[in-house]
């Protein structure tokens, strides 16, 4: 069973078209504070992150934000978190977001989202970490994300493990409690393996 004291959140710095995401957002917020989890996020002010952060700091959550100087103008860097660190690369950003979570979910999002999710996983693939990852599967917006995935493991880009480590719903308390039940993939037994597949 894993411990999540805090949950690092993937999003978009814009609201998107659909109002279901703000409202995800902000349901995303206000549970983690009701359950005493605390939030990591980007640092922004504007999009999902800044509906997600007010939520949260609303509902009497703390709210930590890690964002790059260059964009602290551009996204806004929030004024009212509990804490905020400011880095100086997206490199650094996301590894300390990884240093300071218990895990990650991803909400609706663009380039940056994406980049995040991937990294976590792939870090997660090479076991730079053992967190937890999950998918909040707004209506349907990762549904082309969620089959793309299952068409790298049927194309043998992905192992069954890899694949099964993330963690899909659309109900975030469900989710959540998937997070604490899953298990890291047998990183030892995927490195053997490679390792066979290559002398093959």
């Amino acid at each position: 069973m894993n411990t999540l004291n805090s949950l690092c959140l993937f999003c978009g710095a814009s609201p998107g078209a659909d109002p279901a995401y703000r409202d995800a957002a902000a349901s995303f917020g206000t549970t983690l504070a009701h359950r005493n989890i605390r939030l990591i996020y980007g640092g922004g002010s504007v999009g999902l992150m800044g509906v997600a952060a007010d939520a949260c700091l609303a509902a009497g959550g703390e709210v930590v934000g890690v964002i790059p100087r260059m964009l602290v103008e551009k996204e806004v860097g929030h004024a009212g978190v509990t804490q905020m660190h400011v880095v100086e690369t997206m490199h650094e950003r996301k590894a300390l977001m990884t240093e300071l979570s218990d895990g990650f979910i991803a909400l609706p999002g663009g380039f940056g989202t994406l980049d995040e999710l991937f990294e976590s996983l792939t870090w997660q693939q090479l076991a730079y970490h053992t967190k937890p990852i999950g998918l909040l599967n707004v209506n349907g917006f990762f549904d082309a994300l969620i089959a793309f995935l299952d068409h790298a493991r049927d194309e043998r880009f992905l192992r069954d493990l890899h694949r099964e480590s993330l963690q899909v719903d659309t109900d975030l308390s469900v989710l959540i409690d998937k997070l604490r039940r899953a298990e890291a993939p047998d990183t030892g037994k995927w490195l053997d393996r490679t390792k066979q597949d290559k002398v093959i």
